[in-house]
């Protein structure tokens, strides 16, 4: 074994698992591609100690921190295929490295995989958000929508009310059942019907939705809720997945450990709802529980 701890992704979920396994005073090793997902935000909100501050600097303080533990390190790298081996665990990296280690940690979060709807990409993370938790604060009493994805989205126009009386449901092209058009309308929120054809304003802000039917919807800011996708590691390690509103996610025990004895997986790809705060608790799960499976193994 190179290491006794591998941390695939080293973005909250990941390098709170590695600094529990480096205070263990165990080796473990961090494999960072350099893509979290959370590269869109200017910052990052709701995180204890840290609310208002940019994610990247979070992170390179915690990178900073790992490293001053004698047992850690990290590699900027990317992970291409994942496989069990004899004892543990064996990675290949892009450049076809090979890394073995006793354990494995997968954190490596989600892909959020864009409508087709111009504009979205250029403004996500400032004026086209997905958690009102993270931004919706920012935007308090402003106007803003929400983008019909999915029939759930309509429970996020309700949410979104929290945080301002200037609300429109776009609907998308998607069936309000009658019960929902009410509620929302109940709510003060405006319902729009036809579906999202552009946004206007010079990206990355906002001003306003267009519609198919020619509609103008003022906006300074929209909620959406993005389909994710997974990084290939967990399947190819035969690892079962849950399916939730926004796609898969790895399985995982109250210790974070996944169908397969020895990998865990925490953050994004291995739970619904995310949040920042989420990942990292699991984190210190995923990293106590690897330790430990180890020493009483």
């Amino acid at each position: 074994m190179d290491t006794d701890f591998i941390v695939v992704g080293g973005s909250f979920a990941g390098m709170a698992a590695a600094i529990q396994l480096a205070r263990a005073n165990r080796p473990v090793r961090v494999i960072d591609a350099g893509q979290p997902r959370n590269r869109f935000a200017a910052a990052a909100h709701g995180f204890v100690g840290h609310d208002g501050r940019p994610p990247r600097a979070i992170m390179d303080d915690a990178r900073r921190q790992l490293l001053a533990y004698p047992s850690a390190s990290v590699m900027d790298a990317t992970v291409d295929s994942a496989a069990r081996v004899d004892g543990g665990f064996e990675i290949v990296l892009a450049g076809g490295e090979r890394m073995r280690g006793k354990r494995l940690i997968l954190a490596t979060g989600v892909v959020d995989q864009f409508p087709a709807i111009p504009g979205v990409r250029e403004r996500w993370g400032t004026s086209i958000l997905h958690c009102p938790y993270c931004h919706g604060y920012e935007f308090l009493g402003r106007r803003l929508a929400v983008i019909g994805m999915m029939p759930m989205s309509s429970h996020m126009a309700q949410l979104i009310a929290e945080w301002s009386p200037f609300v429109t449901y776009c609907a998308n092209g998607i069936a309000l059942d009658p019960e929902q058009e009410q509620i929302l309308r109940a709510r003060g929120i405006r319902i729009e019907h036809s579906p999202v054809v552009s946004l206007g304003g010079v990206a990355p802000a906002l001003d306003g939705i267009a519609l198919a039917d020619g509609t103008l919807v003022p906006a300074d800011a929209a909620f959406l809720a993005t389909q994710v996708s997974t990084s290939p590691l967990a399947q190819q390690l035969g690892c079962a997945f849950d399916e939730g509103p926004l796609g898969l996610y790895v399985r995982t025990n109250e210790f974070q450990e996944t169908t397969v004895p020895g990998v865990f997986a925490a953050g994004d790809v291995a739970r619904m709802p995310h949040n920042a705060t989420w990942a990292a608790a699991d984190g210190v799960t995923a990293g106590t529980a690897a330790h430990r499976s180890v020493i009483f193994a």
